[in-house]
């Protein structure tokens, strides 16, 4: 996976991640208080990542990212604005296309 500016994980790359928390949920859904717990353990986040961010006390700068895929959900590229997620009750679930994104090769 390429690493945006700055050596941080890409918005990108933490949607694929939140695709996977989905997918792997009975439910198919996460909630993005979830996801900040259960990213680390579906990607390796940079140390920059794991930076205290200096606007959101007793948050890491990733976890801005998790927030983004909500906030940015309109915006191309956007796993929800994509279709391979819906918004629901302050969290992500995965769709049928999300699943067959997950399933494809991966340069």
């Amino acid at each position: 996976m390429s690493r945006s500016k700055a050596n941080r994980t890409s918005e990108a790359e933490i949607g694929i991640a939140a695709l996977i928390a989905a997918r792997d949920r009975p439910t198919g859904w996460v909630t993005t208080s979830q996801l900040k717990k259960l990213i680390p353990s579906y990607i390796t986040l940079t140390d920059d990542d794991q930076k205290d961010s200096l606007t959101r006390e007793g948050e890491q700068l990733w976890h801005q990212i998790v927030g983004n895929i909500i906030s940015h959900r309109t915006v191309e590229g956007n796993i929800i604005a994509e279709g391979y997620a819906t918004y629901e009750r302050r969290g992500v679930a995965i769709t049928d296309a999300g699943r067959a994104y997950l399933e494809r090769p991966r340069r």
